[in-house]
């Protein structure tokens, strides 16, 4: 056992982006950056930061009750598809 605290999990940290050609290549930055673009939150990381169009281009959204939802990494998708009704009324 060790007293060093141990860093809190995410949907980020799980090895999503690992799946993901553009975010694995280091372009995470340009999901979370500002930009010119469009920018939305993600509904599973609440809080986190999300251009829309290259959310879109990497394939990190859902469709859910005709509305769409942008997400900050891979392993936000799979979250969503558990329980979209949740995530979707937090989005509200």
């Amino acid at each position: 056992m060790t007293n060093e605290p141990q860093a809190a999990s995410s949907c980020c940290s799980t090895g999503g982006h690992a799946s993901n050609p553009a975010v694995a290549a280091g372009s995470r930055e340009s999901l979370l950056a500002p930009s010119s673009n469009e920018t939305t939150t993600c509904p599973v990381m609440v809080g986190s930061p999300v251009v829309k169009a290259v959310a879109e281009a990497a394939g990190l959204y859902r469709d859910h009750d005709g509305k769409r939802y942008w997400f900050c990494c891979a392993g936000c998708g799979p979250a969503f598809d558990a329980d979209p009704a949740k995530y979707a009324a937090a989005m509200a």
